[in-house]
């Protein structure tokens, strides 16, 4: 890593909370919460966000948003946000041969139209020499409501500062996919 995340008993007690939670839940206190610890007030609005946009009543179905993290992941090159989201999409039911062919949803039987559409979405929000065309978001309106489509831009865009926040700063992976994250990777 890049940068070096204090001793534990250097963070706020609310901070000590949150790595302890996660200790119980992945077996670790993750290392980018362990960075964005540095900054209290910025890791407390991070928290509210992730919160706001990946709760149970998201009308953005789980398996979907999981495949969205994955790909703006790859693309985004971030082996901690591939290997921890990897994990997650086979937790919410998503076959490891599907995750294998994720780079390949356009054209692959395995996706839906709605993952299409979602996943070229995430794609040309994610890639800097691109936009989000007409055709692209009326494609969009035909298969999803309005507040879909902004639950899906937010889940795109936070994913997109979570990645490259990582990757930035070179977060590696701790192990949380039983796949590498180099075995999951980008086709550009």
């Amino acid at each position: 890593m890049r940068l070096q995340p204090k001793p534990e008993k250097e963070y706020p007690l609310w901070i000590r909370a949150i790595f302890r939670a996660q200790k119980k839940i992945y077996g670790a206190a993750l290392e980018p919460t362990r960075l964005w610890g540095l900054s209290p007030k910025i890791l407390f609005g991070l928290q509210l966000l992730y919160r706001a946009i990946d709760r149970k009543s998201s009308p953005i179905n789980p398996a979907l948003r999981s495949l969205i993290t994955v790909r703006v992941s790859q693309i985004n090159q971030c082996s901690f946000c591939i290997d921890i989201n990897s994990a997650l999409l086979q937790k919410r039911g998503v076959t490891i041969d599907k995750l294998m062919v994720l780079a390949e949803f356009e054209m692959n039987p395995a996706f839906n139209e709605k993952e299409r559409a979602a996943l070229a979405y995430a794609e040309a929000m994610t890639r800097s020499d691109r936009q989000v065309e007409d055709t692209l978001f009326q494609r969009l309106r035909a298969l999803f409501s309005e507040d879909q489509i902004l639950e899906l831009t937010a889940l795109i865009a936070y994913q997109n500062l979570s990645s490259k926040f990582n990757a930035a700063l070179g977060i590696p992976s701790q192990g949380f996919c039983p796949i590498p994250a180099s075995n999951v990777s980008s086709k550009k």
